[in-house]
């Protein structure tokens, strides 16, 4: 079966798939059964073939489809020897916290021969999510689309679209990204780099004999097509553009925004955008790149290269434009690779939608409890057993509010739900600071962090505000942070230290953006709120991977509320053990 043959008939069954749904009420609710196998699979890039590991030897994976409202039923068989989980990432997981993924936060790892079922319910979320390994660093080649359409019969709150094509952005090691983190880990020196990125596993032709492994999207004149943008890097914010075309966004995280048009779309790890390309009136002679490259805003080594992909347009058999023609190609001109001017003014414009349809009426507009978390980097003292390359015998580490955090060897949810946290963790995560300084500027003598597995308890239904402020601690840098289980509101964000007395008094409380990854501005802050209303343990993570390994990582805890309704089933009877 020939390429073009292929993407008709994954077209056909992905729309039966769809489509099929039995004509029931309006908004009758499917459940939708998955089958994930994960395995290893050959796979070539570079001039070079490597083992990886997949879901059901696709790389990328599997695309998931559902409607909002809809119960998916994932059933996942580990056929490898690394131990797996799967997370479903900006899912809410309403009292489906058992079925969110993180590794020794809500399960124990799903081991070599096992297999889990996760289940859970899309509850009022429709737009791009997207799913992918979330242990160690497997998310490097395991990861995939999540599409959840609206509601039968109802419209997208903007042009309805031509086509819809989710576009997934990676990196690709030569090297075995397990050997590279746990070699970076051994030496407390930071990781190897990537090789390349990839546009849906592709690089494209400015890499060694990656020509033939270059994404092409075909497009007619005159049509507007949905691009569902996903950044699945592991370590990388990137900025993408394609050459002589206006990108409209339309949604972040799932969450529908103020349209806006733009040349150049930036997007952190663990940050999904969905944008209307309008393609010409008519076809011209030409090719038109589309690329993505890293914005890097940190003192570390990072992969200095360019995916590229091509958007072509479908030419007519009675065109003048015969395809003996030599078409002209254009590039497009991004951002400099440090340009946080950019990436400032790019946040600010996201906003949501706020219409009567879809209000932004969740804004807890007052604060039961406020937080000051300082994220960046710091050094941790080595064991005499280990001989680290830092000074006096130290490795990099990374924290939040000045300590790294320890990885349990049970899983925290479990812990909690059965009342067992002792020699587990502690629930004394500060909540500000234990030393302030001048976050921004010299950073001070003592850069030492502490450890431990610390949490922060809340009671259901909790008002949040937290403040994340970036520390120039080894260098200023973009943190994009994950929350877990909830979606947050973006009150405001700037540069340099966040000012208790002045800043409150420009947040927007009309219509935020409301996303579950935020880039804490390099040099920076940025002020959120969200409430806590779904019981559970629930990760908040820094989504650069060797940040997470170094520990720039902490878990809130949301205690059950009175209702039945408020309250965390227990645990399903395959929960993966230890």
């Amino acid at each position: 079966m020939g390429s073009s043959s292929m993407a008709i008939f994954f077209a056909v069954c992905a729309f039966i798939c769809v489509f099929s749904e039995p004509a029931l009420a309006k908004h009758a609710r499917v459940t939708r059964h998955y089958n994930f196998n994960i395995k290893s699979q050959s796979v070539t890039r570079l001039c070079q073939t490597k083992s990886i590991v997949t879901v059901n030897g696709q790389f990328p994976g599997p695309r998931i489809i559902a409607r909002e409202g809809d119960r998916l039923v994932i059933k996942v068989v580990n056929k490898v020897q690394h131990n797996v989980t799967l997370h479903w990432h900006g899912i809410r997981q309403l009292r489906s916290g058992w079925a969110d993924g993180p590794a020794y936060i809500t399960q124990c790892p799903i081991q070599t021969g096992q297999s889990y079922v996760y289940n859970f319910t899309i509850t009022g979320q429709r737009g791009t999510l997207f799913w992918h390994a979330h242990i160690s660093w497997l998310r490097a080649t395991v990861y995939g689309p999540i599409v959840i359409l609206p509601k039968r019969h109802v419209p997208y709150p903007f042009p309805q679209p031509f086509q819809e094509v989710p576009i997934i952005f990676g990196e690709w090691w030569k090297a075995d990204t397990e050997k590279v983190i746990n070699q970076a880990l051994q030496t407390g020196l930071g990781p190897n780099v990537s090789d390349a990125y990839t546009i849906n596993g592709l690089p494209g032709p400015l890499y060694n004999c990656s020509t033939k492994d270059t994404y092409k999207l075909k497009v007619k004149p005159g049509r507007t097509y949905l691009l569902r943008l996903i950044n699945a890097a592991l370590n990388n914010e990137l900025f993408f553009s394609i050459a002589n075309h206006t990108l409209t966004v339309v949604e972040a995280d799932a969450v529908y925004v103020k349209p806006f048009k733009t040349q150049t779309v930036l997007i952190t790890p663990g940050q999904t955008t969905n944008v209307l390309l309008l393609t010409k009136p008519k076809s011209p002679n030409a090719k038109f790149v589309m690329a993505a490259r890293p914005y890097v805003s940190g003192p570390a080594a990072f992969d200095n290269s360019t995916t590229t992909g091509l958007l072509e347009y479908e030419i007519s058999s009675s065109s003048s434009n015969s395809k003996n023609n030599k078409k002209q190609l254009f590039t497009p001109v991004l951002p400099k690779l440090n340009d946080t001017l950019f990436s400032m003014k790019f946040n600010k414009k996201i906003l949501s939608l706020a219409s009567p349809k879809f209000p932004a009426a969740n804004v807890p507009k007052t604060v039961e409890k406020r937080f000051f978390f300082t994220v960046g980097l710091g050094i941790l003292p080595c064991s005499k057993k280990q001989t680290c390359q830092g000074p006096n015998n130290t490795r990099l580490a990374a924290a939040i509010n000045n300590v790294t955090f320890v990885q349990p060897n049970t899983a925290l949810l479990q812990a909690h739900f059965f009342n067992q946290p002792k020699g587990v963790y502690t629930t004394d995560f500060p909540a500000n600071p234990a030393v302030k300084f001048n976050y921004t500027g010299s950073p001070p003598n003592n850069i030492a962090v502490s450890s431990g597995t610390k949490v922060v308890v809340l009671p259901f239904n909790t008002s949040v505000e937290l403040v994340l402020q970036d520390t120039s601690i080894i260098g200023a840098e973009s943190h994009p942070l994950h929350l877990h289980g909830f979606n947050f509101f973006v009150l405001g964000l700037g540069s340099g230290n966040f000012d208790p007395k002045n800043d409150p008094k420009k947040y927007n409380l009309v219509d935020p953006a409301e996303r579950n990854t935020i880039g804490v501005p390099s040099g920076g802050w940025v002020a959120i709120r969200f409430l806590a209303d779904n019981p559970g343990v629930w990760f908040m993570h820094c989504h650069l991977e060797v940040h997470t390994s170094w520990g720039l990582k902490m878990a809130w805890v949301v205690l059950d509320g009175k209702r039945r309704n408020q309250k965390l089933p227990p645990p399903p009877s395959d929960l993966p053990k230890c």
